[in-house]
C-alpha cells in the first residue's frame, strides 16, 4: 500500500466531503494512476482544475502518482506566485456560449434575458450536450458533475447554488461576463436575437391595454413571439444592473 498526500484549493472544496476540505490530507493507493484519475476520484471535474503541482513542480493530467508525492490542486483563476506552471485549461473561449443540463431551465432564461447565448432542451442527454459543447466550442452548465469528468470534455462548469437568481449571478462572476450583458436582446424560448419591430405592424396581435401603453415591440424570428416592457420589466431590469456592477 502506497500513500500520497493531496491539497485542493478555493472552490475545489466545494466538491470534496468535509473531513478533506481546506487541509492537506493522506490517501493511500495500490495501483498507480494518473493524477487526473486520482482527481477526480474525489469528486473534483478536470474542468474546474487550472494547475496541478507535485512535489512543487507543475504537470499535466497524465502524470502518473508516485508513492509519497505530495500533490497541490488549484482551481482556475486562482493566483500564484511561481514561475514556469502549465496550465491545464484551454485558452478561455473566445465568445462565451453555453450549453445547459435539463436541470437548469430558470437559469436559462435568466442568462438569455441578459443576452447571453444558452442552448437548452429539457430532454437534452449527456451525448447531445457533449457534443454541442465540442461541435459549437459552448461551454457546458450543469448540476451533474459527472458528466465534467468525461475526458472529451474540454468547458464546463459546475453550478453551486439551488436558486436561479444565484445560479446567474455565479455564472456571470465564474465566466466574468458583466461587460458582455446585453438586456433583453434575445429570445427567452429560442435563444434567438430578438429584433426590433414597429407598433402598427403587429397591433392586431397585442392586447387592447399592451396596445395602448406601449410603444416599443421585439420579435423572435423564430418563433414569432413578441416583446415589450410589461410589469416585471423594471424588477429584472434592477438585478440585471446590480449583477452588472458586482453588488
Amino acid at each position: 500500500m502506497h500513500k500520497v498526500y493531496l491539497r485542493f484549493y478555493e472552490e475545489l472544496n466545494d466538491f470534496l466531503s468535509k473531513e478533506n476540505r481546506k487541509k492537506r490530507f493522506a490517501h493511500q493507493f495500490i495501483d498507480r494512476t494518473s493524477v487526473k484519475d486520482l482527481i477526480e476520484s474525489f469528486g473534483v471535474p478536470h474542468t474546474e482544475v487550472d494547475l496541478i503541482l507535485v512535489n512543487g513542480k507543475s504537470v499535466n493530467f497524465k502524470y502518473l502518482i508516485n508513492d509519497g508525492d505530495d500533490v497541490s490542486v488549484y482551481p482556475v483563476f486562482e493566483s500564484f506566485d511561481i514561475t514556469e506552471v502549465q496550465h491545464l485549461r484551454p485558452k478561455p473561449l473566445r465568445k462565451p456560449k453555453f450549453v445547459a443540463d435539463v436541470h437548469l431551465g430558470r437559469l436559462t432564461k435568466y442568462l438569455r434575458m441578459m443576452g447571453l447565448d444558452v442552448l437548452y432542451k429539457n430532454n437534452f442527454d449527456d451525448d447531445e450536450i457533449v457534443s454541442i459543447s465540442l461541435k459549437e466550442k459552448r461551454a457546458i452548465l450543469t448540476k451533474d458533475r459527472g458528466i465534467l469528468k468525461r475526458n472529451e470534455v474540454t468547458h464546463g462548469y459546475w453550478i453551486r447554488a439551488t436558486k436561479a437568481e444565484a445560479q446567474a449571478k455565479e455564472v456571470l462572476e465564474r465566466f466574468n461576463l458583466q461587460k458582455e450583458i446585453k438586456e433583453f436582446s434575445r429570445c427567452l424560448e429560442c435563444n434567438e436575437p430578438l429584433k426590433s419591430i414597429k407598433k402598427e405592424t403587429i397591433i392586431d396581435q397585442l392586447p387592447p391595454k399592451v396596445a395602448k401603453s406601449q410603444n416599443e415591440f421585439y420579435r423572435c424570428h423564430v418563433c414569432n413571439k413578441i416583446y415589450w416592457k410589461g410589469t416585471h420589466h423594471k424588477r429584472m431590469l434592477s438585478f440585471i444592473t446590480s449583477l452588472r456592477e458586482g453588488v
